[in-house]
């Protein structure tokens, strides 16, 4: 299985997985990394989305990856950010992940990011333990609130 920078004709297979990684994925935000690919190319600075090609028409995993200013437990601005890392349930457990987070480091590394920062929902513990067998270390544990505020 190749990995390899996401094309239009992987749209449909990229929403499919984005559906089963995320609760309430955003259709519009599959068009705007299209489009911050397109400004720079198949990827641009700052903007990645690696695909798994099964070879068939079929993927078998993505990883998203974003740049931020800032990261938790980071030293450098700006950091490679794992936005979204996905890999069909079929292929977990098989090795897959970790060649899909090493093309990751080897994107950012040419990119010239000196970080990779990643998160996860705090009760996730199968991405907690994934994400430490691949030498992430924890830095910090947050909850986030936010409060609508109510106009008179």
């Amino acid at each position: 299985m190749e990995i390899r920078p996401v094309v239009e004709t992987d749209r449909s297979e990229w929403c499919r997985m984005r559906c089963a990684l995320y609760s309430n994925p955003d259709p519009k935000e599959v068009d705007d990394w299209f489009e911050a690919a397109e400004r720079g190319g198949t990827t641009c600075v700052g903007v990645a989305v690696l695909v798994v090609d099964r070879g068939d028409g079929q993927l078998a995993g993505f990883a998203e990856i974003g740049s931020r200013d800032y990261a938790e437990g980071c030293e450098t601005t700006p950091v490679a950010y794992l936005e979204g890392w996905y890999v069909d349930s079929d292929l977990r457990r098989s090795g897959l992940g970790a060649r899909l987070l090493q093309a990751v480091e080897q994107w950012a590394k040419a990119a010239g990011f000196k970080e990779l920062a990643s998160d996860t929902e705090i009760d996730n513990d199968v991405s907690l333990r994934a994400h430490v067998a691949l030498g992430f270390e924890e830095v910090e544990r947050l909850i986030c609130f936010r409060k609508p505020l109510r106009q008179p």
